[in-house]
């Protein structure tokens, strides 16, 4: 090969084999966002899944569930395991605050 030849091969097509596409559940996701708040989707955001998660990722809504400050599953069975070792019950407040329940797994180890 030249070095011309070998130049242009080097610095020719992109290195992006490695980008995945969109999925179409980030597609219809991303839609949905898109409608409610009125915004359309930049192509560069449609280019790759990682792009795409940026985007969704800086323009969801961010209204919490009411039930985004509860203990999750893995920190309830960890407490109730601890509780059953140790013999002490679990105050019933831990399971309407993950800080809390959080807490009461930190003291109880």
């Amino acid at each position: 090969m030249t070095r011309n030849m070998r130049n242009s091969a080097l610095s020719g097509p992109s290195n992006d084999y490695h980008l995945l596409p969109v999925t179409d559940r980030q597609m219809r996701y991303a839609r949905a966002i898109a409608e409610q708040s009125a915004l359309d989707i930049p192509v560069e955001a449609q280019r790759d899944r990682r792009s795409m998660s940026d985007w969704i990722s800086a323009h969801k809504p961010h209204d919490p569930s009411p039930f985004a400050n509860y203990p999750t599953g893995k920190q309830v069975a960890f407490a109730e395991r601890i509780s059953r070792s140790k013999r002490r019950p679990i105050p019933s407040e831990c399971f309407r605050d993950k800080q809390m329940m959080s807490r009461w797994i930190d003291q109880n180890k």
